[in-house]
């Protein structure tokens, strides 16, 4: 795509898809888009960049014809702008085609997989390269992350350098493309974070989801690496056949990055690095979490392999702003803090909890919880789910999202998790929405209290409501 085309997104404001807009927005093209709801930080970034987004869908979002439509994966048969460019012939592609025939030639690709953590583990690798770059030019990075990198202020940037940094996605890539998105990336170098089940709407089984893995590792060249995670079997048997070095990361001795000495105080995590047993770096983390040393650690480990050296990979990781909605900090009323964070899975809510209670100690936790992603809103985690939940003092659980569209015999029952965490003792309250939750929520709070709200999408304007509801309590009480 030469000339300056007028490209329009359906499904624009999904993470992945609003940062293609930005990438197609700086080649020259003029980007349109449309969505069903748009909400931060994907809307904020999209009106930053001037690039206008019809809501709702309709036919009239496409008139005139633009000379390419990109659908994104979450848009079905039925959707009425899919429909209208079926019958009038508009052509159309996918996201991560698009990003392998335009972006990706000529580029040294560098992919981020993984259950848990890609998107973290990518922007801190994409920030270690712009360290690295002040000492040479040619590692200045260009990357697309699912989420707002605060180092950067962005989740896209492009440079005429060779290193393109990708979250590298496992859900299919559109209607017409049922494979995962990253099998369009062709690693030269990868990491893998975590394999476990997840997007329970498109993947049968476990088996399935570590096959797709597999694929990914298989199209690593011998000449490639990939940094695959020490602490997992499921990812031990992904990397078992892969024609490249396989350097595992974690805690296990013989590892051939060890993390070694962890202390976590507050919101300040430091470790020392060893590579094959000898010290590399004595590294500093401005986030709580033992899982966020991982991240950095994976990050770190690619980076090294690429010829970034060590003093650059630790000033990095030391001058780290985190990722907006990972266990970001959207309010701070009258001593309590109100935490958002992008929890789509039992494992990274009970992570999440777990960084909140090193970072808080001695703190009332609260959790509340929109079962909204694909996974979540089913069952098949609904007793990990329970046991998640009890790293919070208190529990707010809202009503399934879209219940309607989930089998009744395959749908997360509330009521089953709330009556599980009664009967551990906990105290958990079940509430219908985020209006229903503010109301109730906002005069129990005292100074002191932590608040994690956890959702993947905009939960009913709760961020922006609990806030001001709180700003109201205290006024009232004065």
């Amino acid at each position: 795509m030469q000339a300056r085309q007028h490209i329009h997104l359906i499904g624009i404001c999904g993470t992945a898809m609003a940062s293609l807009a930005g990438l197609l927005q700086l080649r020259g093209h003029r980007v349109t888009g449309s969505d069903a709801a748009a909400y931060p930080p994907m809307s904020d970034l999209l009106q930053s960049l001037q690039i206008p987004v019809a809501q709702p869908y309709a036919e009239a979002n496409l008139q005139p014809h633009p000379d390419l439509v990109i659908v994104g994966n979450a848009i079905s048969r039925g959707n009425v702008e899919l429909e209208y460019l079926l019958d009038q012939r508009i052509p159309f592609r996918s996201m991560a085609a698009i990003l392998h025939d335009e972006f990706l030639p000529g580029r040294e690709s560098l992919v981020i997989a993984g259950t848990h953590g890609k998107t973290t583990t990518t922007s801190m690798l994409a920030w270690i390269y712009e360290v690295a770059s002040r000492q040479n030019a040619a590692l200045s990075p260009s990357f697309l992350i699912g989420g707002v990198a605060e180092n950067f202020g962005t989740s896209f940037m492009l440079r005429s350098s060779r290193p393109f940094l990708l979250e590298g996605d496992e859900y299919d890539t559109a209607f017409f493309d049922k494979g995962p998105k990253f099998l369009h990336y062709f690693p030269d170098a990868a990491i893998l974070t975590h394999v476990e089940f997840d997007h329970a709407d498109i993947y049968r089984d476990l088996d399935a989801v570590k096959t797709a893995f597999k694929r990914l590792v298989n199209l690593i060249p011998r000449r490639g690496r990939v940094v695959a995670y020490d602490g997992s079997e499921n990812v031990t048997e992904c990397v078992a056949r892969a024609f490249c070095p396989v350097e595992r990361y974690g805690f296990a001795a013989d590892s051939h990055w060890r993390i070694a000495d962890l202390d976590q105080a507050g919101a300040i995590t430091r470790w020392t690095l060893l590579r094959a047993r000898e010290p590399f770096a004595a590294l500093q983390l401005p986030l709580a979490g033992e899982h966020n040393a991982l991240n950095a650690t994976a990050a770190a480990a690619l980076a090294a392999g690429q010829g970034i050296p060590a003093a650059a990979i630790a000033e990095a990781l030391a001058t780290f702003q985190s990722v907006k909605r990972r266990l970001e900090v959207r309010a701070e009323v009258e001593g309590i803090t109100v935490i958002d964070d992008f929890a789509h899975h039992p494992t990274a809510i009970r992570e999440t909890l777990r960084a909140l209670r090193s970072r808080y100690p001695g703190r009332r936790l609260w959790a509340i919880l929109e079962p909204r992603s694909n996974t979540l809103r089913r069952n098949v985690f609904q007793r990990e789910l329970t046991e998640s939940l009890q790293l919070a003092d208190e529990v707010v659980l809202a009503s399934v999202f879209q219940s309607q569209n989930i089998p009744a015999e395959e749908r997360l029952s509330p009521e089953a998790v709330i009556a599980g965490l009664h009967a551990a003792g906990h105290p958990a309250v079940l509430l219908a929405d985020a209006d229903a939750i503010v109301a109730d929520v906002a005069p129990r709070l005292r100074a002191g209290d932590v608040v994690a709200i956890l959702s993947n999408g905009g939960f009913g304007g709760i961020y922006e409501k609990l806030p001001a509801a709180l700003a109201l309590v205290t006024e009232a009480s004065r």
